[in-house]
């Protein structure tokens, strides 16, 4: 075997949990004296053979062997897992495979959180967020370990956060649009007493044919479901101040203030508040005013202006009390730019009439 292969090989399996780091160091001595990898994962760690080739065979796992699929190229990789295009055997079907990194795995909030969410999505039935097919787990490398897997909807598209990284900009009448479906999707998941929790460009897959898609029920929780004292639930810079703060119950408005600072996001190009840690920056969402010189410029119409000041008001009984209430404003405006566009003025023209004053939030 080659030393520097077998060296790689054993910091894969570091790195991608297959292999505590306290095991790595103590193999490390024999290994840089010539002692074979595959003799020592055997002698040491109590691996089989067949798994010690697999490792080799998958470079620790980064190119998986599910059992009853052919997996295909990674779709993408996040926090806690990586997503692979696969067809299912029996059935041909072409799906999207979540695999839990086996370290995410040993944590037991983790795996709870992505059985929680496979279950869900595979109860779930709505055009607008991805269909799951079902959990399933398999043999790892270690002795008495799983990994863990997903089978998912294959949603032929891009993130949100995707198209922002690569320099899109999109125009009003498409973000109105794109709140629509998402209103349409956390309406849905509100019917069923489930609060998403982590609105943001990320979880948001647009299509080729323009269907928005949520992709990700990670941090959904049941309606009125606190979090732990002290843990702010989602990302932090999407975050409501109520969440911020931590140990706050799902609120279907919580969702509408991430919405809001998603919709700011794609408009702007930027996220609102910004800070060097996430301290600083749930401390903004929570104490700072929403001031944007970009927000409240002639590029951005009075009445996009309005609605993001309304989702993102720091008082949750500011914003909209349902996704209905949010819908029927959503679409009224996309009617009014609409009209107005009809006019053939430009975007900043003067002349155009601005929404009757509301409060500001």
């Amino acid at each position: 075997m080659d030393p520097a292969a077998d060296a790689r090989l054993l910091a894969a399996l570091v790195q991608r949990g297959h292999l505590p780091l306290e095991m790595a160091r103590a193999l490390d001595p024999e290994l840089r004296s010539g002692a074979p990898l595959d003799e020592l994962l055997v002698r040491t760690a109590g691996w089989s053979r067949e798994a010690v080739q697999r490792a080799r065979r998958t470079a620790a796992g980064a190119r998986p062997e599910i059992p009853g699929y052919d997996v295909g190229e990674r779709l993408g990789t996040g926090g806690t897992s990586d997503v692979f295009a696969a067809v299912e055997r029996k059935t041909g079907a072409r799906l999207a495979l979540k695999v839990l990194f086996p370290s995410a795995a040993r944590n037991p909030a983790t795996l709870k959180s992505f059985v929680n969410e496979a279950r869900r999505l595979a109860e779930l039935d709505h055009p607008h967020i991805v269909k799951g097919r079902g959990l399933a787990k398999f043999p790892g490398f270690a002795p008495g370990a799983f990994v863990y897997f997903a089978a998912l909807e294959l949603v032929q598209g891009s993130t949100l956060l995707e198209r922002l990284d690569a320099g899109e900009r999109f125009r009003e009448d498409e973000l109105l649009g794109i709140v629509g479906q998402v209103a349409d999707a956390l309406d849905y998941l509100s019917q069923k007493g489930v609060v998403h929790r982590d609105v943001k460009p990320g979880n948001l897959m647009l299509t080729h044919d323009g269907v928005l898609k949520l992709i990700d029920l990670g941090f959904a929780a049941g309606a009125g479901e606190r979090a732990a004292e002290g843990v702010a639930a989602g990302t932090s810079a999407y975050l409501d101040p109520q969440r911020a703060v931590g140990g706050a119950a799902a609120d279907l408005r919580g969702d509408v203030y991430s919405l809001g600072v998603t919709l700011f996001h794609l408009r702007v190009g930027r996220l609102p508040f910004d800070a060097t840690d996430d301290h600083e920056l749930l401390r903004q969402h929570v104490m700072a005013s929403l001031s944007s010189p970009e927000i409240k410029s002639r590029g951005v119409s009075p009445h996009l202006h309005y609605l993001i000041e309304r989702m993102m008001s720091k008082d949750p009984d500011h914003r909209f009390q349902s996704w209905e209430e949010l819908r029927r404003e959503v679409e009224e405006t996309r009617e009014t730019l609409a009209k107005l566009d009809a006019l053939d003025e430009p975007a900043d023209a003067p002349s155009r009439k601005a929404p009757p004053r509301r409060r500001r939030f």
